[in-house]
């Protein structure tokens, strides 16, 4: 999403068992060809994600894609005695704090009960519920 809530592209989905954590690198891939298609540079912009991607190969994924990662350390992955190897993790709190923004176009999507509950067994059918709702999400700043 942008800063103003507009849906860019839809992250991938997947049965109700799997964690949005795992589908992040297949989502960038689906979001670079979204980029590509309607022509933005979104060559070193921040992308904010919550605690939850906190992991060596989501952020190595958002680096591969030309993005910079904005995460939270997750405490709960991390050893806080042993010193952390690696690139220096860099996190901005000021540019976090407009998360809010995609929490509140992830509210939106919740008015639409056939994404919220998954009512459809189709992977196609389920997918075509979301793009319904984000259509309707980015009408609203049209409209």
């Amino acid at each position: 999403m942008d800063n103003n809530g507009n849906v860019l592209a839809p992250m991938e989905v997947a049965a109700a068992n799997v964690n949005d954590i795992v589908l992040l690198s297949g989502s960038l891939k689906k979001f670079k060809k979204v980029i590509q298609e309607v022509n933005l540079d979104v060559k070193g912009k921040i992308l904010n994600l919550d605690t939850g991607f906190d992991s060596k190969t989501n952020r190595k994924a958002v680096w591969n894609a030309g993005l910079k990662p904005n995460i939270p350390e997750n405490i709960r992955n991390r050893d806080a005695r042993k010193p952390k190897k690696g690139r220096p993790r860099h996190f901005w709190i000021k540019s976090y704090k407009s998360r809010f923004t995609a929490e509140r176009s992830f509210a939106w999507e919740d008015k639409y009960r056939a994404v919220v509950i998954r009512y459809d067994i189709k992977y196609a059918n389920f997918l075509g519920h979301k793009l319904l709702a984000y259509t309707l999400i980015n009408l609203r700043h049209f409209c």
